[in-house]
């Protein structure tokens, strides 16, 4: 191949390179030199000095001719170049154009192009600086998030666990209302620290814009004849009520005790509803957010239901207090 080591340039004779312009000027002198013998072949007669114009003229034109070419060549490598050049152009504006379109259709849909352009800036340093585990990490981050958004173009995304962050992010994004029923499966949450940042959130949700939220809570019959349990109980209730939370709770008997009953829902602007659903052990949850207008009617009417046969909770219980030492 043209470059190897051992292989003549172009141009060159038993491998020393001659430079083009005394390669054109020897074809030059050569053919100058065998077209004044021909001419003097051909017609004796003639004096020397039209010979040798005749060589001169010939000469030229072939010097002429090499230029010719070889600006030929020139000229058609510089337009494969700028074809090149207006592909690669054509490819980067078709890309800017679709990345335009992009944010034009972010805005149109009321969504942040600012977070969109960030979450790009970001993400192209992190690639650029970070070592390889941060880019694993935020290549595993990325894909989570398109995963969600892509599902909730079908109005449903699941998590494979208890999703709070979910939880306290759609807490910060009601406008109106929140709606929750809490099964004996979620009381251990109120015991956690997440459980004070879902309250927290909640507070601020309730201060700015206003919105209202009522808990009803489900306990088993065992428990309410549990006082024990009850003194607890009310005591969580009446908490949830000094923060402004409306609290109501219902007792399940036996025949309604069963897995549908031990889901926890939270419904948010009466819009969409995060579920919680336990499996067959009840260890372990999974969270589904649906946005579905029929699915979610439906939880609206069943808490809204449940709502008006649940029972208010007891006032707080009393501190013990010992009868005085005499």
């Amino acid at each position: 191949m043209a470059g190897e080591p051992g292989t003549p340039r172009p141009g060159t004779a038993g491998g020393a390179w001659v430079p083009p312009v005394v390669l054109k000027t020897l074809i030059t002198v050569v053919v100058g030199t065998v077209a004044y013998v021909v001419t003097n072949l051909i017609n004796q007669s003639e004096d020397e000095l039209w010979k040798l114009a005749m060589s001169v003229v010939i000469g030229g034109a072939a010097l002429i001719v090499q230029y010719m070419v070889d600006f030929e060549k020139r000229l058609g490598s510089v337009e494969s170049g700028q074809r090149n050049q207006t592909r690669v152009l054509g490819d980067q504006f078709i890309q800017l154009s679709e990345a335009a379109a992009l944010l034009n259709e972010l805005d149109q849909a009321g969504m942040s192009t600012g977070d969109a352009r960030r979450l790009i800036k970001s993400a192209s340093q992190v690639g650029l600086q970070g070592p390889d585990i941060v880019k694993a990490f935020a290549r595993a981050e990325i894909e989570s998030l398109a995963s969600v958004v892509t599902d909730l173009t079908g109005m449903t995304a699941h998590w494979q666990r208890d999703n709070n962050e979910w939880l306290i992010r759609l807490t910060g994004c009601a406008q109106r209302t929140i709606d929750a029923t809490s099964s004996s499966v979620d009381r251990p949450f109120w015991d956690t620290d997440p459980a004070g940042h879902y309250l927290d959130a909640q507070i601020e949700a309730m201060r700015d814009p206003g919105v209202h939220i009522r808990r009803l809570f489900m306990i088993n019959a065992d428990e309410e004849s549990d006082p024990n349990f009850m003194n607890k109980f009310t005591t969580l209730c009446q908490d949830q009520l000094d923060l402004g939370i409306k609290v109501r709770f219902m007792v399940l008997s036996p025949h309604r005790h069963t897995r549908a009953a031990a889901r926890d829902i939270v419904i948010f602007d009466d819009a969409l509803y995060l579920e919680f659903e336990p499996d067959r052990q009840q260890s372990y949850l999974q969270t589904r957010l649906d946005a579905d207008a029929r699915r979610v009617d439906v939880q609206v009417r069943r808490f809204n239901d449940l709502w008006e046969s649940a029972a208010e909770p007891a006032p707080r219980p009393e501190p013990s207090t010992r009868p005085p030492v005499r």
